[in-house]
């Protein structure tokens, strides 16, 4: 759908665009100013893109975010970007979340604390300062 989206052959309100990303008003405003922006090449989540095209999509995400800030004045700004089924994602292209925040706006994200020992918390840095030098 984004695909369509990008090429104009859906419309779609659009704020920003360069050449590597779009910013368009989510249908589904969560909160007024709710903004995506997405990469124009098709990449299903932020895993596949380059580091470069991830760097992009925040260069905009930034650009815009202080447009959003800017027009709706919220006093608080959430970006949410999520990837496959598991982490809620519901499109299968990138995408990331720009929702202007407020108290008391019903918008709730929560998970459980789990809270392990300190070794565990180090062994899993272990694991990823190890997978980081392999890459």
């Amino acid at each position: 759908m984004f695909c369509r989206l990008i090429a104009g052959e859906l419309p779609a309100a659009r704020v920003f665009e360069d050449a590597h990303t779009l910013a368009f008003m989510d249908l589904g405003q969560v909160n007024p100013g709710h903004v995506l922006v997405v990469h124009k090449r098709h990449a299903p989540t932020l895993l596949e893109l380059t580091a470069d095209e991830a760097a992009a999509m925040m260069r905009t995400a930034h650009r815009v975010g202080q447009a959003v800030a800017a027009a709706f004045a919220p006093p608080g700004l959430m970006l949410l970007q999520c990837n496959g089924k598991a982490a809620e994602q519901t499109v299968g292209h990138v995408h990331l979340h720009l929702v202007p925040r407020h108290a008391d706006d019903g918008v709730a994200l929560t998970w459980p604390r789990k809270e392990p020992a300190r070794p565990i918390l180090e062994d899993y840095a272990r694991r990823l300062r190890e997978a980081l030098s392999c890459g």
